[in-house]
């Protein structure tokens, strides 16, 4: 067997990582102990016309606005194969947005595996009763 300078379970660096010594912590604490003088310089760069600046403040104090879906209206078929082929004409029509018709053929299609399910359960306990009812 070859002689190790460690030994298994004993570690390498006993003092383990000096706290408050990566680069990152380090670089942390420069920004945040010049954050007044920081911010100050870009919006003075921002009224300048410095757009990359002006950018900088924006993002931070007005995050970007996220779409928000709006109530669909799609007729309601018999089946859902049915239901499937109306959010396909409206999405081809365009009365609803492609990523939206994505989004409601899933959820037809996972609504199709619990019936599914639901119908294979039902059977299943059918079929064992049975089974239990004969002699």
């Amino acid at each position: 067997m070859k002689d190790t300078k460690f030994k298994p379970g004993q570690s390498g660096n006993p003092n383990g990582r000096p706290k408050d010594k990566t680069p990152a912590t380090l670089l942390r604490k420069s920004i945040a102990d010049d954050l007044p003088d920081i911010v100050k310089k870009l919006v003075e760069l921002a009224k300048e016309g410095d757009v990359q600046a002006a950018k900088i403040l924006i993002d931070r104090v007005c995050p970007p606005i996220r779409p928000q879906a709006m109530p669909v209206n799609i007729p309601i078929g018999a089946t859902l194969p049915e239901t499937g082929g109306n959010v396909v004409d409206a999405t081809l029509n365009g009365s609803i947005a492609p990523d939206i018709g994505s989004m409601l053929i899933r959820a037809l299609a996972e609504q199709g595996k619990l019936i599914e399910l639901q119908e294979l359960t039902e059977r299943l306990q059918r079929i064992e009763r049975q089974l239990e009812a004969r002699p």
